[in-house]
């Protein structure tokens, strides 16, 4: 899970922010506008479209809170948020290009490891985040929001609009794909349903 849940806000805030006073939004903002930011940049690989994407997560935050119930830790419902609306930017790019979320592994830079600028030998880093790079945007999402967010197939399939095996399947060529890259001894867990561990770090 990303450190949203770590991020403690005091209930008499959300219940001000419900209400509409300017103050408690801010610190709404301020408290979760990094791990935002950083959840919609794993999606985007943009900075500038990640900061839309923040500003259109915060502007929905601020529209929805009304109607928080407290069911979840505020910091769950904001990620989901923004969850949700990095991948109706995946979504619509994809639409506005003809093509449809299947079509999106295929256009990949096929090669070995070493031509994407990722070492191979084991005595050097292993640069996780510049290997989820390389895959195409689809398969980055579904392993970043199984692997890391904790996300389950069923609920990732719904988020794109497709199946549960969908995800599944995206999440398996991912696997096959960035286990080349990758030192099997780098990284806890890899392709056993965690990638989570030293070289990833945490959102």
């Amino acid at each position: 899970m990303s450190k949203f849940i770590d991020i403690h806000i005091d209930p008499a805030i959300v219940r001000r922010a419900a209400r509409g006073d300017g103050k408690a939004h801010e610190i709404l903002y301020r408290s979760f506008a990094t791990a935002v930011y950083s959840v919609c940049l794993r999606f985007t690989r943009v900075p500038t479209q990640a900061e839309d994407l923040l500003q259109e997560t915060f502007i929905e935050v601020m529209r929805s809170i009304a109607a928080f119930r407290g069911e979840a830790p505020i910091g769950a419902w904001i990620r989901r948020i923004a969850v949700t609306k990095s991948l109706m930017f995946l979504r619509s790019a994809w639409h506005s290009r003809g093509q449809s979320l299947d079509d999106d592994w295929h256009n990949t830079t096929p090669g070995r490891a070493e031509s994407h600028g990722i070492s191979r030998h084991p005595e050097e880093a292993i640069d996780l985040d510049a290997a989820l790079a390389n895959l195409p945007s689809v398969s980055r999402a579904v392993v970043w929001l199984h692997d890391v967010e904790g996300f389950t197939h069923k609920e990732i399939g719904g988020m794109l609009g497709k199946t549960e095996s969908f995800s599944k399947s995206q999440l398996s060529r991912a696997y096959q794909r960035l286990r080349p890259m990758l030192d099997p001894d780098s990284v806890v867990g890899f392709g056993s349903n965690s990638m989570e561990g030293p070289a990833l770090g945490r959102c």
